[in-house]
């Protein structure tokens, strides 16, 4: 498997980033340029358009919501074991301290590091991206949604 740094992290899931989208694109588009050209049916195209437009919209918001709230709670459960296995504390008193942005940068890094980033992360309230260039040994993650 490819080495995962902060270059290549980010995941494409194929079918909907390349299948669906740009054939829901290709229909809005098309829908919008006959609500131009066929003033006939403008109506009609006007809410082919709409609800074309409607149907993208909302496949995009519940397919990431769904995912995303479910790896966001994956990554928290990931986080208090490993703070505990590192550390044999529990995680509750660090974790309310830090924003999840932080947490899901912060699980990138490798156990070696992760404690003391963590406490960097708290002294210094750094910002996800400095929290992802900060870590010296990425801790890949190729099940991310």
């Amino acid at each position: 498997m490819e080495k995962q740094d902060i270059n290549n992290h980010i995941r494409f899931y194929a079918p909907h980033h390349f299948i669906f989208y740009p054939v829901i694109l290709l229909l809005i588009i098309s829908a919008a340029f006959y609500t131009i050209t066929d003033a006939e049916n403008r109506v009609v195209f006007s809410f082919i358009t709409a609800i074309l437009i409607l149907l993208c919209w909302l496949s995009y918001m519940t397919r990431q919501h769904y995912a995303l709230t479910n790896q966001n709670r994956t990554v928290r459960l990931e986080m208090r074991l490993r703070y505990f296995q590192l550390t044999g504390v529990p995680f509750d008193q660090v974790e309310n301290r830090l924003s999840f942005s932080q947490l899901a940068a912060l699980r990138f890094a490798s156990d070696p590091e992760l404690v003391a980033l963590i406490q960097r992360a708290l002294d210094q309230n750094l910002d996800p991206g400095a929290i992802k260039n900060a870590i010296q040994n990425w801790h890949p993650d190729h099940m991310r949604v």
